[in-house]
């Protein structure tokens, strides 16, 4: 039975395929296909931490989308570490989301 995917897979998942008994068509994408490929990745990924059904699968799916982060960061002649640190720099100037702060709106305040 043919499955047709059209999508970016890890790099051993036709190699697993194949192990499987099946034959994996695949092609090498261009820089700006994979860029490409990689942001619909992040959004599917992204998707499948929101679907999660439990921590568990939650977890398993965010380090998805951390592979993903990763791939983009490399694209990009950066590191997985420069990404973090830049996360600490900005958690350091603006704050994580730890206390939960919802902005409903602003005003100014002569109004």
């Amino acid at each position: 039975m043919e499955q047709v995917f059209q999508k970016l897979v890890r790099d051993r998942i036709p190699e697993m395929i194949e192990k499987n008994g099946e034959v994996a068509v695949t092609r090498i994408l261009n820089d700006e296909e994979y860029r490409l490929e990689l942001y619909r990745k992040l959004r599917e990924e992204c998707e499948e931490v929101i679907h999660a059904e439990d921590s568990s699968n939650r977890v398993e799916e965010l380090a998805d989308v951390l592979e993903v982060v990763k791939a983009i960061a490399i694209l990009e002649g950066k590191t997985i570490e420069d990404v973090l640190e830049e996360a600490s720099k900005k958690a350091e100037k603006r704050g994580g989301f730890q206390k939960r702060i919802f902005l409903e709106k602003t005003y100014s305040k002569g109004e």
